[in-house]
């Protein structure tokens, strides 16, 4: 939570740095709830690029939560479309870590226990983002660029990227997004961080098609 708190602000300050007003920026916080989306669009809203752009960007960003959403939906579909809804807003990185390890696949027809759960960490989750987002759009003209909170932001993403990183296909989307993005950090427009998201997907999706294609091998 200390790690979600410190990315947070790290948004927060990036919102007001990019010419957002305070109001602005609060409603993109509380709306969007979607840190690499937000910071992935910030420059094209500060470029003026049009609107279509600025939308498909945001999406292939956040193209990860579909994913997270069809995995997770089977353990909710006894709930009502509003309640589903309602959870899947709270769906993000630090919910995927934990809720596939308490509730695997096999446990799809058990109810009991995973609204709780997902909700004992999405809510602190949010109340932590929140927290941070909100304090560094308060505080962003006061916080000195020599306390260096970008690095600190870079640090927490990490904690939170490190515990995902569960299987060979996922080591596989992290090495080769990483290397897309110092790679292409010279693109205009932070395209290099959308190229790195796109090709670090294709790339554990492709591992994960490989190893499912040789454990079919094996069993035949």
């Amino acid at each position: 939570m200390l790690g979600i708190f410190a990315w947070g602000i790290v948004a927060g300050i990036a919102m007001v740095k990019a010419g957002l007003t305070i109001w602005q920026a609060l409603g993109m916080t509380l709306l969007v709830f979607a840190g690499s989306a937000q910071l992935a669009v910030l420059p094209l809203i500060t470029a003026n690029v049009p609107l279509l752009v600025i939308f498909f960007t945001s999406v292939l960003v956040n193209l990860r939560f579909v994913i997270f959403a069809v995995a997770v939906s089977p353990h909710f579909a006894h709930l009502p479309w509003y309640k589903r809804a309602w959870y899947g807003y709270f769906n993000a990185d630090i919910t995927m870590a934990f809720f596939p390890q308490r509730f695997p696949p096999h446990t799809v027809s058990q109810t009991a226990g995973k609204v709780g759960f997902f909700s004992g960490i999405a809510y602190p989750n949010w109340i932590s983002w929140q927290a941070g987002s909100i304090a560094g759009i308060l505080l962003a003209s006061r916080i000195p660029q020599s306390w260096g909170i970008e690095f600190a932001g870079s640090l927490a993403v990490l904690a939170v990227l490190i515990p995902l990183i569960v299987n060979s296909a996922v080591l596989a989307g992290v090495a080769v997004s990483g290397v897309v993005a110092v790679a292409a950090a010279g693109l205009p427009y932070r395209f290099g961080l959308l190229l790195a998201v796109v090709l670090g997907m294709v790339a554990a999706m492709a591992i994960d098609a490989l190893i499912d294609k040789k454990s079919g091998g094996s069993h035949q």
